[in-house]
């Protein structure tokens, strides 16, 4: 298979094939027009020696005068050796001739009355050599009112002649062009797309190991410009997804240790010695818990993981936003129950989401917000109705988050307390759910914290 040729030759030969365009349709408008002009002035020429030789031989008294005034007569063509000139008489007797060489009038039409001699009265015929004639046929009247026949022509090879010469001017002008819009439209495009190959060059030093190098953006033209900072923005943010991705791979398997460890841990113990079946029930009973620990990472991995995926499909619906938060609290209510707290919805109104995911997302600010609200609180879960849409709410009272975690609290494994959250059985993906499930809806998760509350914000746009 033929190699493509590069965007540098092709340019080079947009521009070859423009410039042999240009000169070509301009050199050949001139050659027209000079053409054009050439003709029209040699037939204005022809036009104006007609006249004087019939206002001239009008003076004449008889055909015999034009014998006697021949050196009068001829002087009109003298000089000039492509100008001819023929009387006659009327029964074809030549009075008058200069340049007879160039006669050749077969094809010239029949010699009419004129009153008024114009340009467009000027014939073209050749000659049986193929040279190229141009003239005027006319009859004159003299003064004893017999009638000559006349003829004044011009030979048009010398004009051929300086045409030709000006064609094979424009086609060497042409040619030389294209030589040289060929080499220097290659250099100049060479160097114009310069920055296009340093910007591969800079290109080559990313790896991943080299994800935080950005392409120079300082002395590239205006049009590369956006192009290189939309290439430093396309890396800054691999850059970023490859750090989370490196994130989350450790902290999965730091948590995944977690259990694991613990697990291998007691049966350790337990195998140290030997145990009473109380103390073996309550090692099953901690290995179970583990494993349930275990298994909800799992799944909670599993979800963001297919949830990653584009083709991933969600179900959206409307439904009545209170009946599925009341649904949501009656589930927790026996854990608020023990926990000394209660539930308070206070919502209204239709929502457009995924059921399933909305009960998910709700699920995880809730149990979320039951570990942090202290005893004897309220816990409130409410909707408000916004310009973009509907905004769910999750709020508890306890103590502020502080503001440097708020940015991060949607991050996987991200723990304000890690020791807390661990002893509370969290794997630290609740919430990366919840902001992966709001991202699922085109909607976000935002995150308040005072000395009030902590609330956790829900935003799903209109349909």
């Amino acid at each position: 298979m033929m190699q493509r040729l590069s965007l540098t030759a092709r340019l080079a030969a947009w521009f070859a094939l423009i410039t042999v365009l240009v000169f070509g349709v301009g050199g050949g408008v001139l050659y027209q027009a000079l053409a054009k002009q050439i003709r029209a002035q040699d037939d204005f020429d022809l036009v104006l020696t007609a006249r004087h030789l019939r206002r001239l031989a009008a003076e004449l008294d008889s055909p015999q005068g034009i014998k006697l005034h021949e050196s009068r007569l001829d002087s009109l063509v003298l000089g000039n050796q492509a100008f001819f000139l023929r009387m006659q008489d009327s029964s074809g007797r030549v009075l008058l001739e200069r340049n007879p060489s160039h006669f050749a009038i077969d094809d010239l039409k029949e010699v009419k009355p004129l009153n008024r001699i114009l340009e467009h009265d000027v014939q073209e015929w050749h000659t049986p050599d193929g040279l190229t004639m141009r003239g005027v046929a006319t009859d004159i009247a003299l003064a004893d009112g017999s009638v000559v026949d006349a003829v004044v022509g011009r030979e048009m090879s010398d004009r051929e002649a300086l045409l030709a010469r000006y064609r094979n001017t424009v086609y060497l002008t042409t040619l030389c062009a294209l030589l040289a819009a060929v080499v220097l439209g290659y250099v100049a495009v060479r160097n114009a797309l310069r920055p296009l190959r340093d910007i591969a060059g800079s290109a080559t030093h990313v790896t991943v190991g080299k994800l935080h190098t950005r392409l120079p953006s300082g002395n590239v033209p205006r049009e590369l410009a956006a192009l290189i900072d939309a290439l430093n923005s396309m890396l800054a943010r691999l850059e970023l997804g490859f750090q989370r991705l490196s994130q989350f791979t450790a902290d999965l398997a730091h948590d995944l240790r977690t259990p694991l460890g613990n697990m291998r841990g007691a049966s350790e113990v337990a195998l140290a010695r030997p145990r009473s079946t109380d103390e073996y029930q309550a090692l099953l009973v901690s290995n179970i818990e583990e494993c349930e620990r275990l298994s909800r990472m799992v799944e909670n991995v599993l979800f963001l993981a297919r949830a990653d995926n584009p083709q991933y499909v969600t179900t959206a619906v409307d439904f009545p936003v209170r009946d599925e938060l009341l649904r949501v609290a009656d589930y927790f209510e026996g854990i608020a129950e023990d926990a000394g707290i209660s539930i308070e919805v206070t919502a209204s109104g239709q929502l457009h989401a995924d059921v399933d995911l909305f009960r998910r997302a709700v699920s995880n600010l809730l149990a979320n917000a039951l570990r942090y609200t202290p005893r004897g609180d309220t816990l409130t879960l409410s909707t408000r109705e916004t310009p973009e849409g509907m905004m769910v709410t999750v709020a508890n009272p306890g103590t502020p988050i502080p503001s440097e975690h708020l940015g991060r609290l949607f991050d996987r494994f991200y723990r304000v307390d890690g020791s807390r959250s661990n002893s509370s059985g969290s794997t630290g993906l609740g919430l990366a759910i919840v902001r992966t499930i709001m991202e699922l809806h085109g909607g976000s998760a935002t995150v308040e914290s005072d000395a009030a509350a902590t609330q956790f914000h829900l935003h799903f746009p209109r349909q």
